[in-house]
């Protein structure tokens, strides 16, 4: 704002230069003015003076200003143009009171007087800020002035308030425009700044959704809403969907009222995400009460909400709700071919876990007449069902048509077959089938062997199962724990406490861990072999490697001290069982109940039989047979008569 006086600063260089030419052509006209006009020039000198300095620190002010502005943790926008306005405010107010000390000054001044003694009186800064002036305003403002000058030479000084009246205005018009401009782009970076964010922001939640960090995702939208920003349905629906795999449907229902009063509006995503957590709490009933809310909400199911609700309730058995609510909702012809095959799939596979074969079938045979393409899945559930039911001619059949359509067989095919002829105790044909594999280029898999090992193992044929281990190590496959176990439990049972001890220790060569039901087999095999000694060694190491002994580590051991005599013994692991937090199951209370008959205490056997009635626990008839066979050892048939009528009406 230094430019103001301009054309009085350019009047007084004119003067100066004046003087140096003609040094004695005002000389008469200067010393008649006396001491006071001096005194009042001086003044005047220094108001200019002031001017200069005010609107130097005023400039240098408004740049800091705004760099401040930007930094602040405050809105950028808002921060900025609160600091635009002080700093036109200041100028202002100091514009103001310079005009007034000019303003005041005597109207009948010369030229002369407005002169300045040196020009390193002027102030670098307005000198600075006069280099970058329009010349528009230099030409037009000292040209008006030569215009201006009454008859005397002197200066009309409202002329020159107008003057500068009009400079002022032209200047804060472009602070204006400046402000505004700053003002938009500013506006326009945080615009970008926010859609930015806000991506950002929706990925983090769904990221901490699929991670199970729920809490930091709900406290992030919090914040998001807090500020304006309202979550979009996917980012809900990722929420909801966390809700419901760990359990928190009520959180889930809460969130769905949220997003039905304050937005987003659910869509059929959300809907099926939570019938599906209501599903999967084996809750059916709510599941469809919640396709009924979303129909009335306008939300029409897709074969998704289709799939889900049959899946549920072909694993409670409602397999009629299932085809019927199948032929109320597929009357979408959108995509029918495939939405038709998964469905059907499902509920097919529901018929044949019932055991329900000729429904299957018919299923089936439906799928085929409409030209659906059947893929691995839908043959996988049909053989599945013939292999349950045992009719492996038939299973084959279908395996032979699978391959003429030229689907390939999978991994699950084979170990389908492979358990479905291990049940019937086909041995020499499961292996044959698993050779046959290999040849097809299906590479088996942990199931695979698991399903050969228990199966040989079952039937006693451990030397075989041992191949097959071996056959894993030589294919670089490692065992689960679950094979060795197995194989160590089948080395036990036959009393091959060595080759059961060898198999361990190349179990820890392979690097896996023996765990309880590890200890269990060499435990049952020491038993066996009637050293109770040795399996309580077996436990003590086990309680040194940091496992727990379970119910069946304490049936085994009472067991081993009953068949001992040893009640004493039997009743203090009992009670030590008890202690741990362990919760006898049916096998205990009868291995204490023939320990006690073993010894002839039929009284205390009497007292912990009627004990197992009163706890409401499931009981068999061993415990029976157990009572009934003592009393008639000990030629007490009416007791046995009364044991057994108990057995009789145990049900009712």
């Amino acid at each position: 704002m230094n430019h103001l006086d301009l054309p009085k600063t350019r009047a007084v260089r004119a003067n100066l230069a004046q003087e140096k030419t003609n040094p004695y052509k005002n000389q008469s006209q200067t010393l008649s003015y006396g001491v006071k006009e001096e005194e009042e020039e001086e003044d005047r000198r220094k108001g200019l003076l002031l001017l200069f300095q005010k609107l130097s620190i005023s400039s240098q002010k408004a740049p800091m200003a705004l760099v401040i502005a930007c930094g602040e943790s405050s809105p950028s926008h808002i921060t900025l143009l609160r600091c635009l306005n002080r700093t036109l405010d200041s100028i202002k107010h100091n514009i103001a009171r310079i005009f007034a000390n000019i303003l005041c000054c005597q109207a009948n001044s010369d030229e002369s007087s407005w002169t300045c003694r040196g020009k390193d009186l002027l102030p670098s800064t307005f000198e600075d800020f006069r280099k970058k002036w329009d010349e528009n305003y230099h030409v037009s403002a000292q040209n008006w002035f030569s215009k201006k000058k009454n008859s005397r030479g002197k200066q009309n000084p409202h002329a020159v308030c107008n003057v500068l009246d009009a400079m002022l205005r032209d200047s804060l018009e472009r602070l204006k425009t400046m402000r505004e401009g700053i003002s938009m782009a500013n506006i326009g970076f945080l615009d970008c700044t926010l859609k930015a964010n806000y991506t950002d922001c929706m990925a983090i939640i769904k990221v901490l959704c699929i991670d199970g960090k729920l809490g930091t995702a709900f406290w992030l939208r919090r914040k998001l809403i807090k500020k304006g920003i309202v979550p979009d349905v996917l980012t809900h629906n990722y929420l909801l969907n966390g809700l419901c795999k760990t359990g928190d449907l009520e959180k889930a229902d809460w969130l769905i009222r949220e997003m039905l009063e304050n937005g987003p509006s659910p869509n059929c995503a959300t809907y099926n995400t939570f019938i599906k957590g209501y599903c999967r709490l084996n809750e059916v009933d709510k599941a469809l009460c919640l396709l009924s809310t979303m129909g009335n909400s306008g939300i029409r199911p897709n074969r998704i909400t289709c799939n889900i609700i049959v899946h549920a309730l072909c694993k409670k058995g409602l397999l009629e709700n299932a085809n019927k609510l199948l032929e109320d909702i597929l009357d979408d012809d959108n995509d029918k071919t495939t939405s038709d095959l998964v469905i059907s799939t499902t509920l097919m596979d529901g018929y044949v876990k019932n055991g329900n074969m000729v429904q299957a079938l018919s299923l089936w045979h439906d799928m085929v007449q409409m030209n659906t393409q059947v893929d691995a899945v839908s043959y996988n559930v049909l053989i599945h069902g013939f292999c349950l039911s045992q009719h492996m001619d038939l299973a084959y059949g279908y395996l032979c048509e699978m391959i003429k359509r030229g689907i390939l067989p999978s991994v699950f095919t084979f170990n389908i077959i492979l358990s479905g002829l291990c049940k019937g105790g086909k041995l020499e044909e499961a292996c044959y089938v698993h050779g046959l594999m290999s040849r097809m280029g299906v590479t088996p898999n942990q199931i695979s062997y698991k399903i050969l090992v228990r199966g040989l193992c079952s039937k006693g044929d451990v030397v075989r199962a041992n191949e097959f281990l071996l056959h894993m190590q030589e294919k670089s496959v490692v065992p689960e724990s679950l094979i060795w176990n197995t194989v160590i439990d089948c080395h036990g049972r036959y009393g091959d406490l060595t080759t059961a001890f060898s198999v361990k220790d190349q179990m820890l060569a392979f690097g896996v861990k023996p765990n309880v039901y590890t200890y269990n087999a060499l435990i049952h095999a020491q038993v066996k072999g009637g050293n109770i000694t040795r399996a309580l060694s077996h436990k003590k190491e086990m309680l040194l490697s940091g496992l727990f002994p379970n119910v069946v580590t304490y049936n085994l051991l009472i067991g081993a001290a009953c068949n001992l005599g040893d009640i004493l013994f039997a009743v203090q692991l009992y009670r030590e069982m008890l202690i741990t937090g362990l919760d006898p199951d049916i096998i205990t209370y009868t291995e204490l109940i023939r320990g006690y008959c073993m010894i002839g205490n039929m009284k205390k056997a009497e007292e912990l039989f009627e004990n197992i009635q009163a706890s409401g626990l499931p009981i068999d008839h061993v415990p029976f047979k157990v009572l009934v066979k003592q009393y008639c050892k000990i030629k007490e048939p009416d007791m046995a008569f009364g044991i057994y009528q108990k057995w009789l009406t145990r049900g009712n």
